[in-house]
């Protein structure tokens, strides 16, 4: 087994170069690329068989991070996650500075702040999100472990992650939005 540290250079080799990872997260393991890059954004779409029209959920290391492409942040965010009892994704509109086709048509996008240390620290050495999609191709389950990823996928990614691999049944985050009348809504708990 490699050393973090290591996986994170190689890691980040691939993302400064629009490759696409294959890698473990604070939920299921997710096929991932540099959420800045439109051309790398492109290649998870197709190795994902996923219409372009379909946002992807985007990581970022911290609440700092997240500000930066969120111009307008609900205030109530901190306290929320805070309370929250597993990894959470939240629904923002009108991200900045993202690939296009990483953000929804109707301008919101997924993003979740991170706490897994190896993602955490990949993140802030690359110095920008990622994008987090599950580990499948479109329409099929999600992985809920390492052993359960398709060996077609493993094949397609550009790098794959020699970090837990034998951790066993992962959940995919909640997702939680604020609405237009600002309710807090759960739309996966």
């Amino acid at each position: 087994m490699e050393s973090m540290q290591t996986e994170v250079e190689k890691a980040l080799a691939i993302l400064k170069n629009s490759g696409t990872l294959l890698y473990p997260t604070d939920t299921v393991w997710g096929l991932g690329c540099d959420a800045t890059d439109e051309e790398a954004v492109k290649k998870i779409y197709r190795i994902k068989q996923r219409e372009e029209s379909k946002s992807l959920i985007i990581l970022v290391s911290s609440y700092d991070m997240l500000k930066e492409y969120i111009p307008v942040i609900p205030e109530q965010l901190p306290a929320v996650l805070s309370e929250a009892n597993r990894p959470t994704t939240v629904i923002y509109n009108n991200p900045v500075g993202l690939a296009k086709n990483a953000v929804a048509q109707d301008q919101t996008v997924g993003i979740r702040v991170i706490r897994d240390p190896f993602c955490v620290a990949l993140i802030e050495a690359f110095g920008k999100p990622i994008v987090s999609t599950s580990a499948n191709v479109s329409g099929q389950a999600s992985p809920s472990c390492f052993a359960d990823i398709p060996v077609s996928l493993l094949k397609k990614a550009d790098y794959v992650v020699n970090l837990h691999r034998d951790k066993k049944e992962n959940r995919a985050s909640s997702i939680i939005r604020w609405n237009k009348d600002g309710e807090l809504e759960y739309l996966r708990k």
